[in-house]
């Protein structure tokens, strides 16, 4: 069966993380870091993830699983080392919630890509859970070829994109400043650091269009 692929706003969405181990920390930090309302339910938990306790980034319950916890949760991760305990998460999720059972993917309604991250910029990689080893494989290769410079590129090409949008003529030229916008010199002279070159010149292709 072929995913759909989506991007999820989880901005103060209550999403649920099962376990409090390495793996289940990982999780949690992506969560936190899309604005996710986090609870955390497990007998015992890693430092970092006490710590987010402690200021009040999420909240954990120091205890076993119990099928109510999955109540007002949009979205489950059972992340524990139990089978037994991530099979129970399973079972007490119902059918319009999200679930993610890292051991069983033939029970996951959602997996987890493997993510190459330039500021906005976010580039999946997914084997539909039969091959993580290669999605990591080729997250690293990506790394390569999509440097640090692509966050601050992704930040200049969409502040220019809201001025050219703006501009008071035909949708073709729009067309074609943003066509021209992508010319690898921009890319390059961010990569460089010349990025008053670059603002100038893009600069320059709003104001020949004005004219």
């Amino acid at each position: 069966m072929t995913h759909y692929a989506m991007m999820v706003h989880l901005q103060n969405k209550r999403c649920l993380v099962v376990g409090g181990g390495q793996v289940a920390e990982r999780k949690i930090g992506s969560l936190l870091a899309a604005g996710a309302d986090v609870a955390v339910v497990s007998p015992s938990c890693t430092a970092t993830i006490l710590e987010w306790s402690h200021a009040k980034k999420l909240a954990v319950a120091l205890r076993p699983f119990t099928p109510q916890d999955v109540k007002e949760a949009v979205l489950i991760i059972a992340a524990t080392s139990d089978p037994a305990v991530n099979l129970a998460v399973y079972e007490a999720c119902l059918p319009h919630q999200w679930i993610n059972i890292v051991d069983r993917p033939d029970l996951c309604s959602f997996t987890v890509p493997s993510v190459v991250a330039r500021g906005d910029l976010q580039i999946a990689i997914s084997t539909g859970g039969h091959n993580p080893g290669l999605a990591k494989k080729m997250r690293r290769q990506l790394e390569e070829w999509v440097g640090p410079e692509y966050e601050d590129y992704t930040l200049f090409l969409g502040s220019v994109r809201r001025q050219v949008l703006a501009l008071a003529v035909s949708e073709a030229d729009k067309r074609a400043i943003l066509a021209e916008l992508l010319d690898d010199r921009f890319l390059l002279w961010t990569k460089n650091g010349e990025t008053d070159r670059r603002d100038r010149e893009a600069e320059a292709l709003l104001h020949f269009t004005k004219e």
